[in-house]
């Protein structure tokens, strides 16, 4: 894939606050702006934290435990970054593993969610930050990534159950952020432009989990 543009979505985001900033100053010059739209603006101010729930999942059934803060950064996604991809990665060792190493400070990465082979979801870092897992910092911008129990070289790792769990968390995902659902917005952690990285490998099978995520995405919710 050639090098991605920025979010077409975050500019008109940006696009609309400016106009409606711009518009209310200069009919009313000191009016107050709606309380909404200070809120939004207070926690955009560099230094200022929005406020977290302890344990909130974006996922429902997933399971909560955090990664170190070294292996991500806050953010206020999709209002400052649109979220236009989703990351497909193997983990190259177990669950446990995994899960420990993105809560090593030292570590410097670590995804968004993990998926068991079980089919069980754990969630690391909220959605609307930007975790370190792509090795490209516009595609971290802008993607949720999601690593996969198992070794890139063992086709059965890639459980049913675990397609089946990661195709519904994609699906969801694509649902909330308007991402069409095709292998130009879904794409292996090897398809990051300028990364080492081989994974999800010649193993993972595409056909299938695009259609079980095509599946999911049509479902009732």
């Amino acid at each position: 894939m050639g090098q991605r543009q920025a979010s077409k979505d975050g500019d008109r985001k940006v696009g609309r606050r400016a106009l409606l900033i711009g518009g209310l100053a200069a009919a009313t010059g000191t009016a107050v702006l709606a309380r909404d739209e200070l809120a939004r603006l207070w926690w955009r101010t560099p230094g200022v934290e929005k406020p977290r729930k302890e344990g909130e999942v974006d996922f429902a059934g997933a399971r909560w435990v955090a990664a170190s803060d070294a292996n991500w950064r806050r953010a206020d996604r999709p209002d400052d970054f649109g979220i236009d991809m989703v990351i497909v990665h193997v983990t190259q060792g177990s669950f446990d593993s995994a899960v420990k190493a993105f809560q090593d400070p030292g570590h410097k990465a670590a995804t968004h969610y993990i998926v068991r082979q079980d089919g069980h979801v754990t969630q690391m870092i909220r959605e609307l930050d930007v975790a370190y897992h792509a090795g490209n910092r516009d595609y971290n911008e802008h993607s949720v990534g999601i690593e996969h129990e198992g070794f890139v070289d063992r086709p059965q790792d890639f459980t049913d159950e675990m397609y089946e769990a990661s195709a519904r968390l994609t699906a969801r995902i694509c649902a909330r952020y308007d991402i069409p659902v095709d292998r130009e917005h879904i794409i292996g952690h090897v398809e990051v432009p300028g990364t080492d990285h081989t994974d999800p490998g010649p193993h993972w099978d595409w056909k299938k989990y695009m259609r079980l995520v095509r599946q999911a995405r049509t479902a009732p919710a």
